[in-house]
């Protein structure tokens, strides 16, 4: 087995990510067996409470994590499904430390950062491994910052272990000059210093930047960074993301990286072929639409980054390209939403909590069942359309989540519990927030003669959840009366898990996230059965 660190320095958010998911897609596609994992520095157990303007979105695993937006990125490039154990932060590392102390495990010794918390970063990096023949671990955060050092130093450990082969990616970000006229790689040189005042040698140094990186640039990152000229590998802007790895194999970085792992680049043949096809059908797009998206983070799109992908993979199966319209829900109401609204193909409401933008997004909702535009409701987004269902047409006045207010008009409320393969889960008002929602993936059964039965042409589905509230079950019959169906339910039939409008175009309300299983090379039939209903 063998290990490849990617750390990042000079600046943040240069997409560690997405290079760390496009080398794994190269690897797997020399039919390696790959797995990539995420350390992050933050000392928040997990992403899970933290606002997605902090953090972009929470991304969520099949086995019920809430992660960092980047396993998002992994899961989209390498098909493969993520876990629990594939994701870490300070925080839990900190945590199982303090856990140990109090029950002994240290035997009164002093904790301290080495060797107790580094230690328990290279159990996790060592553990819950499945015979892969590369592991990828991306480590969050900028070289240089504090809260960087431990996870530093635990891989300067592991790369000291002789036993252990391994591989560390540094990427950089070269900035460009205008009024010298030329790109800078002294920021580079002072990023590998601390590198190397870690005692972390790089072996391949990726450079981020908007302009082509000139020969001297790359002599000169050699030079003074201690790697040959071949392990400068430029990582420049693209067109698509998923333009991304056949980039990376242009220049090199494949059968580079594959060396310095011991391996003959030529024993192991690099097909590409899918996602070239996959290039092909974005270059030949035939039709457009434009989407609506009303939600309350649109200032930071990463905040919905799976939704965006979502859309973009619906669109690319309809040789369509897919425009997506921010409105902040905040500043949508009933006088601007026709005017706000008047150019989009369809509308979406995403997930999210809490009161801020409720009424926005219910004008949009209202505003899509009367003007039969397109309407997909996600999580939160489904909520709404029964709130706004039930106070227009079934006619209950201060019909209500209770999660915005305690009235008895709660057509959504708190769930108490739920079932989670053989065992109840339970909270509480009062539970934590973290960790204590739905989570993960759960099944569905879908009514056959509906129009969601037709999209996946199954009776059964697993889909990821996150939520707290869920529609109550007691209304269901009085939304039947009115033209709208719930026809998908959780395996005891207590649990709505889809409305449906038997009398609109295409009115689909989900209270799970169809958006974390769509991926370029197999989009999720609900985003593509919704573009295609946009372009009618």
């Amino acid at each position: 087995m063998h290990y490849v660190f990617i750390t990042g320095g000079v600046a943040s958010s240069l997409g560690k990510g997405i290079a760390s998911a496009a080398i794994a897609t190269l690897l797997k596609s020399r039919n390696f067996k790959v797995r990539i994992r995420k350390l992050d520095p933050y000392l928040n157990v997990d992403p899970g409470t933290m606002s997605p303007y902090q953090h972009g979105e929470v991304y969520v695993t099949d086995d019920g994590a809430e992660t960092d937006l980047d396993l998002g990125h992994y899961e989209r490039f390498t098909n493969q499904s993520a876990k629990k154990s594939d994701s870490i932060s300070s925080g839990k590392i900190y945590s199982n430390v303090l856990n140990k102390e109090r029950k002994g495990d240290y035997l009164g010794a002093t904790i301290q950062v080495i060797p107790h918390v580094t230690n328990e970063i290279k159990h996790f990096i060592n553990s819950d491994l499945n015979k892969e023949d590369i592991v990828i671990y991306e480590i969050g955060g900028t070289v240089g910052d504090i809260e960087s050092l431990p996870f530093l130093e635990a891989i300067r450990q592991i790369r000291n272990d002789r036993n252990t082969s391994s591989a560390l990616i540094h990427m950089t970000y070269i900035p460009y000059l205008s009024s010298a006229g030329e790109l800078k790689t002294k920021p580079t040189q002072h990023s590998v210093k601390e590198l190397l005042n870690a005692g972390i040698q790089p072996d391949i140094i990726m450079c981020r930047s908007e302009r082509p990186i000139d020969k001297d640039s790359i002599s000169k990152i050699s030079l003074f960074c201690n790697v040959k000229k071949d392990s400068v590998i430029p990582a420049l802007n693209a067109k698509s993301i998923y333009e991304v790895p056949s980039l990376y194999s242009k220049f090199g970085l494949d059968e580079i990286l594959l060396k310095h792992l011991k391996y003959n680049p030529k024993n192991y043949s690099l097909n590409l072929n899918p996602w070239k096809k996959l290039l092909k059908k974005i270059d030949s797009q035939k039709f457009s639409v434009t989407i609506g998206v009303v939600g309350k983070y649109t200032n930071l799109k990463d905040s919905y980054k799976s939704l965006n992908e979502a859309l973009i993979h619906g669109g690319i199966q309809n040789s369509t390209k897919v425009e997506i319209k921010w409105i902040n829900a905040e500043k949508l109401n009933s006088k601007n939403v026709k005017h706000q609204l008047k150019n989009c193909n369809g509308i979406l409401v995403p997930g999210g909590f809490g009161l801020r933008g409720i009424g926005g997004k219910l004008e949009a909702i209202k505003y899509s069942r009367l003007n039969n535009i397109p309407f997909f409701g996600i999580c939160l987004g489904m909520q709404l359309a029964v709130i706004e269902i039930a106070r227009n047409l079934l006619k209950i006045k201060n019909a209500n989540s209770s999660e915005f207010k305690n009235t008895s008009k709660s057509v959504v409320g708190l769930m108490t519990e739920w079932i989670k393969g053989n065992s109840i889960e339970k909270r509480n008002v009062n539970s934590d927030k973290g960790g204590t929602m739905r989570l993960g993936s759960y099944k569905a059964k879908l009514k056959k003669n509906t129009k969601i039965y037709s999209i996946y042409k199954k009776s059964e589905i697993f889909e990821r959840h996150r939520h707290r509230y869920e529609v109550n079950e007691k209304y269901i019959k009085r939304f039947n009366d009115k033209g709208f169906v719930f026809s998908g339910m959780s395996p005891n039939g207590i649990l709505p898990e889809v409305l449906e409008s038997k009398n609109h175009p295409w009115f689909i309300g989900v209270q799970f996230h169809p958006e974390l299983k769509s991926r370029p090379l197999s989009p999720h039939p609900l985003f593509v059965s919704f573009i295609k209903s946009c372009l009618k």
